[in-house]
């Protein structure tokens, strides 16, 4: 491996670091609320909580990349960051006051009529999320990355001391302090769910106190409306590349007349979902890395940067393959995680990885756009993305139920990522080597035909039979790898300088 794409590997690791242990630990939290939830209520979380995702590129509408932007450009930055808060401080206040107008018929269009406290604690929730975007930023634009993890890191933490003690602790205590009463939070979990978001969202904002009393700028009109131009654009992208990510938690509930069925099912569906998050992560961490890999190498010469374009994508897909390979060896212990009433959506979870393995192929391919300056196109594939999804999902969800939802994940992803090919060899060409990619992931699809053929026969007779010969197949992929992707004698020479240290 180059030292430019080790650097690639180690950046990704760095600047993926805290956002990844973060969503680590919330991604733990699931199998606390599973246990906790009925299917239908975990439904119901899971819909509310792609809205908040939603409404947060609403709120920002784009003004945190016009914060850097304008921040890095004006003579005054402390004029950028006062206007900036004051801009989404007024917004975030006129939303919840809208929301807190309209309540009744907004809990009646998202199926919660008889929950309509947790559309509060929702509005409450995304106004102050908007709010702190930007100090969070400012903690960026001042270059001071442990504060900004210790800030976020906060907000992670205090939720799960919360989560535990409200399910765990209070019901123990009940029992054994009789003054107390008996506590029951588990009949209100979701009350408590939202409502231990808003008080790690209190202290999170402050913890941000410091960083908000640096806003001693003036308030510039003029300014904003420079900024509120510049930013419209990222709302817009935003808007559509994140609506792609959430448009199965949003649509499917109002595709069926039963809201009761409708949220059980994507609670099944929402649980399985987080199975699949490692192939997420890993995505997410890479992307933090990428873009400033892609820049870097184009001042090293045209030649040499579309080589390590080519090396990046090919350790992308073979990073990708083995997580895919890992987490369907081991499914069968992954799914203790969950509950078995979740269990009947354990069939998303290849087709949701494979989704995201080619978003990642897709977001490789992307350089081409962004070295050329045709950014538009980003813009123009995220769009047909999202219309491909919301047309397989409400064309087939009626009758194919959540399983339509990982078959759009697919061919949406799928779609976006071979335009977006064929449109980059045209204006930016890369030799990537297709040949070897598509052995590789033969491979994997081959491998992974013969664990389910396997695990037909060797599970009537022990799971441990069928997680033997899952380890024996991904050991085959990994040698298979080795023999072909590492250089001869790589590994001595590692060896001899781990040994001179």
């Amino acid at each position: 491996m180059s030292s430019t794409l080790t650097s690639l590997v180690k950046d990704t690791a760095v600047y993926g670091l805290s956002s990844m242990f973060g969503r680590f630990l919330n991604w733990l939290l699931t199998f606390v609320y599973v246990r906790i939830l009925i299917p239908e209520e975990f439904g119901q979380m899971t819909n509310l909580y792609a809205w908040t995702a939603i409404l947060m590129i609403l709120l920002t509408y784009g003004m945190e990349t016009a914060f850097f932007r304008f921040a890095n450009k004006e003579d005054r930055p402390e004029d950028v960051y006062s206007t900036t808060l004051w801009s989404l401080g007024v917004s975030s206040l006129v939303f919840v006051l809208l929301g807190w107008l309209f309540l009744a018929p907004l809990a009646s269009a998202l199926q919660i009529t008889q929950h309509q406290d947790l559309l509060v604690y929702l509005l409450l929730i995304v106004a102050s999320d908007a709010f702190m975007a930007i100090p969070l930023g400012y903690l960026r634009y001042e270059q001071r990355p442990w504060r900004f993890m210790a800030v976020r890191m906060s907000f992670v933490l205090a939720t799960i001391a919360l989560t535990l003690f409200a399910f765990y602790v209070l019901p123990y205590l009940g029992e054994q302090i009789p003054l107390l009463g008996e506590l029951h939070p588990r009949e209100h979990a979701l009350e408590y769910i939202f409502g231990i978001n808003l008080v790690s969202n209190a202290l999170q904002m402050l913890l941000l106190l410091p960083t908000l009393r640096k806003a001693t700028g003036r308030f510039s009109g003029k300014l904003l409306r420079a900024m509120l131009v510049y930013a419209l654009p990222m709302l817009l992208l935003g808007l559509a590349g994140n609506f792609n990510n959430q448009a199965d938690k949003i649509l499917f509930p109002l595709l069926f007349d039963d809201p009761h069925y409708a949220h059980a099912q994507l609670g099944i569906y929402g649980a399985c979902y987080k199975l699949a998050v490692v192939m997420v992560l890993f995505t997410q961490a890479f992307r933090y890395a990428y873009d400033p890999f892609i820049f870097a190498e184009k001042k090293k010469g045209e030649e040499a940067a579309r080589r390590a374009y080519s090396s990046a994508m090919t350790y992308y897909v073979l990073f990708t393959l083995f997580i895919f390979l890992g987490v369907m060896s081991y499914i069968d212990v992954l799914k203790l995680l969950i509950a078995p009433a979740y269990y009947p959506g354990l069939s998303v979870v290849p087709w949701i990885m494979a989704g995201q393995l080619m978003f990642g192929v897709y977001f490789n391919l992307s350089l081409w756009y962004k070295v050329t300056d045709r950014t538009h196109w980003g813009a123009i594939l995220s769009v047909i993305g999202c219309v491909l999804t919301v047309a397989l999902i409400v064309g087939l969800a009626p009758r194919y139920g959540f399983m339509a939802c990982a078959w759009a994940s697919v061919v949406a992803n799928g779609g976006v990522m071979l335009i977006s090919y064929f449109l980059g060899q045209r204006y930016y060409p890369v030799s990537y080597d297709l040949k070897r990619l598509g052995l590789y992931s033969l491979l994997t699809a081959g491998i992974y035909a013969v664990q389910l053929a396997l695990r037909e026969v060797l599970l009537e007779e022990s799971v441990y039979l069928v997680l033997l010969a899952n380890t024996l197949l991904i050991l085959l992929f990994v040698g298979v790898i080795y023999r072909y992707e590492v250089p001869a004698g790589a590994v001595a020479t590692l060896r001899k300088k781990l040994l001179r240290r």
